[in-house]
């Protein structure tokens, strides 16, 4: 099957499948007689496989790391938990990331009348550098 047929069937844009073959996630696809990519069964699993692994979060990087895996027989299950553990630690510290943001951001909007007045508590906040309690995020006050 062509490119085209290929994206419709995976659910990925013809342009992420060629990405993944530049990036060596897929197999260079053979070429039909007038140079068009052609994909077999074998690369339409793979490229499900890929596409339920980013679908989970997974960088491109532990995406490579995981077809790895799945390739190698020998492998132990150990290894793959320990990677889907560390995406999980990944996952579970940017959530708390985020719930700080919105909790700023909810602290911020409470604290704002919604009225015809000119004062506004959310941009004084960002003004001040309102601390979010995430590393990074501004935590000092200008003059």
């Amino acid at each position: 099957m062509n490119i085209g047929q290929a994206a419709k069937h995976t659910g990925l844009s013809a342009k992420m499948i060629r990405y993944y073959e530049s990036i060596d996630l897929l197999p260079r696809a053979g070429r039909s007689e007038s140079g068009y990519r052609q994909y077999n069964a074998n690369d339409l699993h793979r490229l499900a496989f890929i596409k339920r692994a980013r679908d989970l979060g997974f960088s491109l990087e532990e995406v490579g790391r995981l077809l790895a895996l799945w390739q190698d027989k020998q492998r132990a299950s150990a290894d793959v938990k320990a990677l889907a553990e560390g995406h999980i630690a990944e996952l579970s510290r940017k959530i708390a990331e985020m719930s700080a943001l919105r909790d700023t951001l909810v602290e911020l909007a409470n604290s704002c009348q919604g009225d015809s007045r000119p004062d506004c508590p959310i941009l004084q906040g960002l003004e001040e550098g309102v601390s979010c309690g995430v590393p990074g995020c501004s935590s000092h006050r200008q003059p």
